[in-house]
């Protein structure tokens, strides 16, 4: 978006014989300047039955009063009760994944072009070819130099429209809600409706004026001087905004936290406290870019000066013009005394750092002990039930945006740090000094992914939105109606009633979950109804601390549940070609599951083949056919892969057929993937499809099969001889695949004995076939005993690995430090496991105790230690990503990906697979171990840690031949 905007400034200025510093500054001056001549309308949702649902309610589209206003009443209520929360994954240091989020929502997000950390613009090369427009222009042009003028301008006449409406969509929410609130009250008294209005109406209106007024008085209270005790370490942050935009984040924040916390009604000071300063912080920063970036030498504006208090615009420092007066009537030496600290206290606080913790707490809770004495709550006695809030959708329609710093990407204006670091100060600082060239392919891989366009599938769409009208309850959705609570039996028979409230307390969990699911899928629907019609959307990435990408945004992405990927499809279409039909089948059967998915390729294809009634009646009568898309485990995507299928049979040419829908390649549990290729466990490569086969290899059966295999020699013991024959002739005829697949999976993270033994009760539980308590006991601690046996013996160099990361990370931890390491693409990782410290707050409205994390506070020694092997495989999944999205972008193909799940067009499958494999053959042909050995020796001088164990015979170079890798 920042290039785009930068080329036509450009042009502009080059063209006139402007200077680059000039260039560098002109953009956001003039789209700031043209954001402030612009109204933003809210496109708010209908709470709907919110106060009730009568025809003579406010909300009736028939009502008479509603019909009297200019400004619809739901937008009005809509914008009060806004779940728009500050919570931040990095609270203390950066800004956040999504400033404005709910307890229980979030927002959609924008495209990031990440670059590094220097000016966007100075001795950048920028590439106008991609479209076909030439920006520098000779003084004698010809006629076809004009007609590509033409075409430039009208191509940035469109970026420009786009990113306007994108600046519009992160700001307006608290702009919008302010606007309404004055208007609205304004209509109301002059139309004299007010007692017509509900009782939750009354209560948002009444509370708005008198804490506006609060906070201005606190604001003239310290723009006099009057900044004693408390004041002064507050005041300065609190006279950043207007009184009536304070007044708008605090009521919506603190209500969002209220309606939406786990104990309904409550919530915390600290929480409370915290999050209304956070909120603050957010719309501080916001407003600063809107008025920053003017002229250098500007002269008075609106009364104030630079000299006045406007801090440098070279340096993108502004004082906020909305900020009360500057005390400039302050006369004598004391008050000329004050009147300078006064000036460096409110430049300390415009400045660009975080507020921090210790700031918010103080913040907001003088915001929030201001409400609390404004505010007059009186119960009405119909209490309104709330079934679902809503918040601003965050639209993403641009597709680069230039970020140059750590903590500026994502958004125009809500920005996000390039890693989600949760507040580890540590993480911040490594990464941050990170020499630029260092994290050049993490910038490059972060652009790749974000900037994938997407785009809603309708047809799915529209099938979702019967579905839910319907009541779910179909497709994995959730059922729309609560679960009956029973009656109270007439009795006094204490077990009765004992059973009773067990029922009723099963009843009301349901009920809650039901609750949860079906706010969340109204959620997903907002955004998806919003972005219906563009023809792209881009989704921008962020990192955990392992390196793992992310969208930013949490609700509408392809990471997100099989509604979520069933919605979205690539928003440019490709070519089926000469193998795309094939892959798109192939992927069919993958989405239907359970034993089709793990038969061959050719085995998957025939069977679709044989499926094709099935497969047009799912498409073209998905509600009223025969259903047969519902049997599928990923029944959205299904559907959506037998809709593409059935055009491309259709279109009479499948090979020319233009598909959308993206086609996924899944590794074979991928993370003993890498744990094999570490140890070059051969016997272990082939459970895991490392090797060439004619069928897919299933690591879960594989295992499966070892332990059965025990279990029947135990069996066939006599019990007087050995102590494990008789609980073994128990388990003859349990062991399956089911039964041992979560604690295969949960290998790679370091699952302990307990935990196993845990996850296979919990399996034996569910048959119901051993009721004794004690047998189900010790079955469960057998199976998990030969089920990690036999884990260890099909993977034993992979276990020797695992076991040689877990006694480093011991020694690391031991030592008082946290566990650090660079991943092949150069990331710094630092393991965030600390035991948080607590330290007092003084407040006016009490003391507070806020929990955090520093580099002195001492590192949680077991979570290190336990973490790291995980953790470390989980930075060696994201590079073999990052490494194929880089590919992927060169060859030309679009790419997606969900960790080990890489996606693309069905017509590039056969070019990504190839990609994928010679990136992961390109990764382990480092020495990955020996290079993490390496570090260890340096960072930590002063220990010793063990040799890298020996590996195996695995020629890693034998993946570029196995066809079930990634399937």
């Amino acid at each position: 978006m920042w290039r785009a905007a930068a080329r036509y400034f450009k042009s502009e200025l080059l063209h006139c014989g402007g200077s680059r510093s000039r260039i560098a500054q002109v953009d956001l001056y003039a789209l700031a300047q043209h954001r402030l001549l612009c109204s933003a309308t809210a496109e708010v949702q209908t709470v709907d039955r919110l106060c009730g649902s009568s025809s003579d309610h406010i909300f009736s589209p028939d009502s008479s009063i509603l019909s009297q206003l200019n400004t619809p009443l739901e937008d009005i209520l809509d914008a009060a009760l806004l779940g728009v929360v500050s919570r931040y994954d990095n609270r203390d240091y950066f800004r956040s994944l999504n400033p404005y989020r709910s307890a229980v929502f979030s927002s959609t997000a924008e495209p990031a072009e990440y670059i590094g950390y220097g000016d966007p613009y100075e001795g950048t090369e920028v590439d106008y070819d991609e479209r076909g427009i030439e920006f520098f222009m000779s003084e004698h042009a010809g006629a076809a130099v004009e007609a590509k003028e033409m075409e430039r301008k009208k191509g940035h006449n469109k970026l420009q429209e786009l990113r306007q409406r994108q600046i519009i969509n992160e700001t307006e929410a608290w702009t919008n809600a302010e606007a309404q609130y004055e208007e609205f009250i304004a209509e109301m008294c002059r139309k004299k409706l007010a007692p017509n209005l509900p009782a939750s109406q009354l209560l948002l209106l009444g509370w708005y004026e008198p804490l506006r007024d609060a906070i201005a008085e606190e604001q003239r209270a310290f723009s006099e001087l009057e900044f004693r005790g408390e004041r002064a370490s507050y005041g300065p942050f609190l006279c950043q905004l207007p009184p009536s935009q304070l007044a708008v984040i605090t009521m919506h924040c603190l209500l969002a936290l209220v309606m939406s916390n786990e104990k309904m009604g409550y919530v915390k000071v600290i929480q409370a406290a915290l999050h209304i300063g956070e909120a603050v912080e957010q719309e501080v920063l916001i407003r600063k870019l809107r008025i920053g970036k003017a002229k250098k030498n500007e002269t008075k504006r609106k009364g104030i000066t630079k000299d006045d208090g406007i801090s440098t615009i070279e340096s993108g420092k502004v004082e906020l013009t909305t900020s009360p007066e500057l005390p400039t009537q302050a006369t004598g030496m004391q008050k000329l005394r004050k009147l300078r600290l006064w000036r460096s206290m409110l430049q300390k606080a415009s400045g660009s750092d975080p507020w921090g913790p210790t700031i918010y707490a103080k913040v907001g809770s003088r915001l929030l002990e201001l409400f609390m004495e404004t505010a007059v709550i009186r119960v009405p006695s119909d209490d309104p039930h709330v079934d679902a809030s809503f918040e601003p959708v965050f639209q993403h329609t641009n597709k680069k945006f230039v970020c140059t710093k750590f903590h500026d990407g994502g958004y125009l204006f809500l920005k996000s740090s390039i890693m989600r670091t949760h507040g580890s100060k540590e993480q911040y600082d490594i990464f941050k000094n990170t020499p630029r060239e260092n994290m050049k392919k993490i910038f490059q891989a972060l652009n790749v992914l974000g900037e994938t366009g997407w785009r809603v599938n309708k047809p799915v769409l529209a099938v979702l939105e019967q579905i839910w009208k319907e009541g779910g309850r179909l497709a994995n959705l959730v059922d729309a109606e609560d679960v009956l609570v029973p009656a109270k039996p007439e009795t006094n028979n204490l077990d009765e009633l004992k059973s009773w409230r067990r029922e009723v307390g099963i009843v009301k969990r349901t009920n809650y979950e039901r609750y949860s699911l079906r706010c969340d899928v109204e959620l997903k629907l907002a955004v998806a109804r919003k972005l219906v019609n563009e023809d792209a959307f881009y989704l921008p990435h962020n990192l955990d601390f392992r390196g793992r990408a992310y969208p930013m945004h949490p609700n509408l992405n392809h990471l997100g549940s099989d509604m979520c990927r069933g919605v979205l499809e690539f928003a440019k279409g490709r070519p089926l070609g000469e193998t795309g039909l094939r892959w798109l089948k192939i992927h069919l059967a993958n989405l239907y599951g359970g034993s089709i998915s793990k038969l061959s390729f050719d085995a998957r294809v025939a069977h679709v083949d044989t499926h094709m009634d099935d497969v047009f009646d799912s498409a073209e009568n998905p509600m009223n056919g025969n259903r047969w898309w519902l049997k599928a485990e990923d029944p959205f995507q299904f559907l959506a892969a037998c809709i593409d299928i059935r055009n491309a049979v259709k279109s009479g040419n499948p090979k020319t057929y233009n598909s959308f829908l993206p086609v996924h390649q899944d590794g074979s549990c991928n993370g003993l993937q890498h744990y094999a290729a570490l140890g070059r466990d051969r016997i272990g490569a082939g459970t895991v499809n490392l090797l060439a086969g004619d069928v897919p290899a299933d690591v879960y059966s594989a295992i499966a099969d070892r332990v059965h295999r025990t279990i029947e020699k135990a069996a066939l013991k006599n019990p007087e001889a050995s102590k494990h024959a008789a609980i073994a002739r128990v388990l003859l005829g349990q062991i399956d695949r089911k039964l041992v697949k979560q604690t295969i999976m949960t290998s790679v993270y370091g699952v302990t004995f307990v935990g196993a033994r845990i996850q296979i009760l919990n399996r034996l539980k569910e048959r119901g076939i051993i009721q004794d308590g004690g047998e189900l006991f010790k079955a469960s601690v057998y199976a998990a005993k030969v089920t990690l046996d036999a884990l260890g013996e099909g993977f034993r160099e992979a276990r020797c690995i695992m076991n040689w990361l877990s006694e480093c990370a011991q020694i690391i931890a031991h030592s008082g430090n946290s566990v650090k390491w660079t991943t092949p693409l150069g990331l710094e990782v630092v393991q965030p496991y600390r035991n948080p410290s607590r330290h007092l707050v003084k407040t006016a409205l009490q003391d507070l105790h806020i929990r955090s994390v520093d580099v002195d506070s001492p590192v949680l020694k077991t979570r290190q230690r336990s973490a790291f092997a995980p953790n470390f495989i989980h930075s060696l999944d994201s590079t073999h990503m990052m490494l194929t999205a880089l590919a992927s972008n060169q060859a030309g193909i679009s790419f997606a990906g969900v960790h080990d799940s890489f996606w693309t067009h069905a017509g590039d499958v056969d070019v990504l697979n190839k990609l994928t494999r010679e990136k992961f053959v390109e990764l382990y042909s480092y020495p990955i171990l020996e290079n993490l050995l390496l570090g260890f020796q340096r960072r930590y001088a002063d220990l010793t840690f063990p040799p890298v164990p020996e590996r195996g015979v695995l020629d890693i170079r034998e993946v570029l031949k196995a066809p079930y890798f990634f399937n």
